[in-house]
């Protein structure tokens, strides 16, 4: 069974990473979700790609660090994407959480590159704790000693490695990491089948981003990939 994850919800009809665009990708029948957190000054998980607000608003400055959380809600982060979204917020984790049902994969990244937020990890594990949302969920990040943290906190949650770069023999070294990994997600754009074959040898799943074009999308499923993160409601809805 393939599983396509709606990539920040869909960004292509409502600013991303915001509520707006996860009740989209929901409306759209997505079965898998991925999202973004960071801290805020007060240690609230922000959802969100980037490290600052400038992909919204070009008149914020600092990072999403240097913020309180009701400093957050005040910002906005629609109208740049369109007026309807004016007054659009970036949300908390427990706020997706709340209009997320429990049966939707998601797939949350913890965004430590280049700002490292100490102790995100337990954090995040606190939350998704609190909200009965420890099932049905994959922690992912560049970041892979975040990932050592998230095991040694909760050695049961499924972790995924991203990988940007090419690296020589990916799936060795997540099998020599010692994390209990359950999926590699690399760039789409040097997976192929040799990738895909020498990672499920050992036995992990393979979810490549980001895909948003068909033929590649088709190709990469004769790859045997297991999902795609796709910014495309054409993919990441079937």
């Amino acid at each position: 069974m393939t599983l396509n994850f709606a990539h920040r919800g869909s960004l292509t009809e409502a600013p991303e990473n915001t509520i707006p665009a996860f009740q989209k990708a929901l409306d759209y029948g997505a079965k898998a979700i991925e999202l973004d957190v960071q801290l805020s000054k007060d240690n609230h998980l922000v959802i969100s790609h980037d490290h600052h607000f400038r992909r919204f608003n070009s008149n914020i400055t600092g990072n999403i660090k240097d913020y309180m959380l009701d400093e957050i809600r005040q910002i906005d982060v629609g109208s740049g994407f369109g007026e309807k979204f004016a007054g659009t917020t970036l949300p908390t984790l427990e706020e997706v959480l709340d209009i997320t049902p429990s049966s939707i994969l998601l797939n949350i990244e913890i965004k430590n590159i280049p700002v490292i937020y100490d102790g995100i990890e337990k954090i995040l594990l606190e939350t998704l704790t609190r909200h009965n949302r420890i099932d049905n969920l994959i922690i992912s990040s560049f970041d892979h000693v975040a990932l050592k943290r998230v095991q040694e906190i909760n050695p049961d949650i499924p972790l995924g490695m991203l990988f940007y770069y090419r690296i020589l023999n990916a799936w060795d070294y997540a099998k020599n990491s010692g994390l209990h990994i359950s999926s590699i997600h690399p760039n789409q754009v040097y997976t192929d089948q040799t990738f895909v074959e020498e990672c499920k040898k050992l036995g992990y799943k393979v979810y490549p981003y980001t895909v948003s074009d068909q033929e590649r999308y088709e190709e990469l499923l004769g790859f045997g990939v297991d999902g795609v993160f796709s910014n495309s409601p054409g993919i990441f809805g079937e």
